[in-house]
C-alpha cells in the first residue's frame, strides 16, 4: 500500500505496511505447513535447509522434540547473521524484518501440519502450496520487510546488480536444498520439490512489484513542471521532457518520459490525476534497463 507521493509515512501508514506484512508471512506458513509437508516436499531457500536439518535430526540422528517442528527455530538461528545485512539495507527494512522473522519462526511452530496430506494430487499440492508461499513473500517483501534468510540476500543483491530478483536469487538458494533432497530422499521428492520452488519464485516476482520496471510517458499542457517536479521530489526519479503538439488538434503540449517501478506507479498516477486530471498517461511494464537506474525495496 503506498503512501501519497512525496509524503512522509506517518505512524498509521507504519502499522499497515507492518501488518501487510505479517499477513504475508502467515500466508508463507499457512502455505509451507498444510500443503507441503504433508505432501513430504520440501521448502526452498534456508526454511528448506532447516527442514532437512531437522529430518536428519529426528530420522537419522534419533533425536526427539515431541509435537514442536523445530525447524522454524533453525530457521531463526540462520537468521542472526543475516540481519546485520538487512541493517545495511535500512534500518526499517531490518526492524520490520527481525519482527517478521519472529513471527514466522511462531507461525511455523504453531501451525501443525496434517498428518496426511490435503490434496491427493502431488501438483496440485506444489501448484496451490507454491501460489500461495510465493504470494505471501510477496507480499511481505512489497510491505518493506522480509520473511529473513533468501529474502534479504535478494533483497541485498537486487539492490547491488540490475539483473537480480528476489525469485532468481532464491532459485539459486533452493538448488543447495535440493542437491541434499536428492542425496536423502527418492528422485520424486526432489523432482516434486523443484516444481514447487518454480512456482514459489515466479509467483514472488509478479507480487512484488519492486522488481517490475515501468516506462511511463505523461502528456500534460501545462502542469507539466510540476509533474517534473513531483517525480523528482517525491519519488527521486529523474525524467526527460520535450515539447510535442496534438496531432488532431495541433495544440502544443509537454512530454514526460520517466522509468519507476510498477510500485511506484501507482503512486504516480494518483498524484498526477491530482495535479491534471486532464494529463494523459501511458506506462509499459517489464522493460528491461541499462545504465544508471536505481532499484528499490
Amino acid at each position: 500500500m503506498p503512501t501519497q507521493l512525496g509524503a512522509k509515512p506517518t505512524v498509521r501508514d507504519n502499522v499497515i505496511q507492518m501488518a501487510i506484512a505479517i499477513f504475508g508471512i502467515f500466508l508463507f506458513a499457512f502455505g509451507v505447513n498444510v500443503f507441503i509437508v504433508p505432501a513430504g516436499f520440501y521448502n526452498g531457500g534456508f526454511v528448506g535447509i532447516s527442514q532437512l536439518i531437522r529430518t536428519i535430526l529426528t530420522d537419522f540422528l534419533g533425536f526427539h522434540f515431541g509435537n514442536t517442528d523445530v525447524a522454524g527455530i533453525i530457521h531463526f538461528i540462520f537468521n542472526i547473521p543475516l540481519f546485520f545485512l538487512a541493517y545495511s539495507i535500512g534500518r526499517r527494512f531490518f526492524v520490520r524484518t527481525v519482527i517478521c522473522v519472529g513471527l514466522q519462526t511462531l507461525f511455523l511452530t504453531i501451525i501443525k501440519a496434517p498428518a496426511t496430506p490435503v490434496l491427493d494430487e502431488p501438483l496440485a499440492a506444489c501448484f496451490i502450496g507454491g501460489i500461495i508461499v510465493g504470494v505471501g513473500t510477496g507480499i511481505t517483501l512489497r510491505a518493506g520487510a522480509s520473511g529473513g534468510g533468501n529474502d534479504i540476500l535478494g533483497v541485498y543483491f537486487t539492490r547491488k546488480n540490475k539483473n537480480f530478483s528476489v525469485g532468481k536469487i532464491t532459485l539459486m538458494v533452493n538448488m543447495v536444498v535440493y542437491v541434499g533432497c536428492a542425496f536423502l530422499f527418492d528422485i520424486r521428492v526432489v523432482i516434486y520439490s523443484i516444481i514447487y520452488a518454480a512456482i514459489v519464485s515466479f509467483a514472488t516476482d509478479k507480487t512484488h512489484l519492486q522488481n517490475i520496471n515501468t516506462e511511463v510517458m505523461i502528456f500534460s499542457k501545462d502542469k507539466a513542471e510540476e509533474i517534473r517536479n513531483a517525480i523528482l521530489t517525491g519519488l527521486g526519479r529523474g525524467s526527460t521532457c520535450w515539447t510535442g503538439y496534438g496531432g488532431y488538434t495541433g495544440e502544443q503540449t509537454t512530454v514526460i518520459y520517466a522509468v519507476v517501478s510498477k510500485y511506484e506507479l501507482i503512486s504516480l498516477k494518483k498524484k498526477v490525476q491530482t495535479i491534471d486530471e486532464h494529463a494523459f498517461v501511458v506506462s509499459k511494464e517489464n522493460i528491461s534497463v541499462e545504465g544508471n537506474y536505481s532499484k528499490r525495496l
